[in-house]
């Protein structure tokens, strides 16, 4: 286990760094500390690699969520949607294993079969917001649906920033964007923090 724990993340890095078509097995080997034999024995296919390191970041974007969600004291999904935006731009800028889920998502390279990180990010958003629009926290004029596309689309899009300017993945940028939003998408800003609980 910790030998696969090691490929996993040192996979990730090459993943995260060079993308999925020029990271080498080789140097993702050796930056584990283990042969070619053991990757191989792990991991026979660099697609199998990937498909680790996805499916490892996908439980971290659950354990992000989770977190959030055990945190909230009160029913406000949307105060939860904020928190869970910031909790997931922390863990983006600290995780390399969840940021190389996220790149590997969006890798042109990369196997289409091996997850969608983004996508169980984007069910979350979704279905957070239909809490919200139920309990009467969303303006008739912004449907949920719409909402979450553009939540999900800025999430993205600071992340794949973030890459050559780690500015987009600050706490100070998530701050502006849900100071922005929440105006337009909330009946009542009263309780709601855009820095987060």
């Amino acid at each position: 286990m910790r030998t696969r724990r090691a490929l996993v993340s040192a996979a990730a890095d090459g993943f995260s760094r060079e993308g999925y078509g020029p990271a080498s097995l080789l140097d993702i080997s050796r930056h584990a500390g283990v042969t070619s034999g053991a990757l191989h024995f792990h991991f026979p296919t660099k697609a199998a690699l990937a498909s680790a390191v996805m499916t490892a970041a996908a439980q971290r974007l659950h354990e992000v969520v989770e977190r959030c969600e055990t945190r909230m004291r009160s029913g406000d999904a949307l105060q939860l949607l904020v928190d869970a935006g910031h909790e997931l731009t922390r863990q983006l800028r600290e995780d390399v294993v969840l940021r190389a889920g996220f790149d590997l998502d969006g890798d042109p390279g990369c196997p289409k079969d091996i997850g969608e990180v983004r996508h169980l990010w984007h069910l979350w958003i979704s279905a957070t917001l239909e809490k919200a629009d139920k309990a009467g926290e969303l303006r008739r004029e912004m449907p949920a649906v719409q909402v979450a596309s553009i939540v999900f689309a800025c999430t993205v899009g600071f992340q794949m920033l973030g890459r050559r300017d780690p500015t987009w993945v600050s706490r100070r940028v998530q701050t502006r964007f849900w100071s922005l939003m929440l105006p337009r998408i909330a009946v009542s800003r009263q309780g709601l923090r855009a820095a987060g609980s």
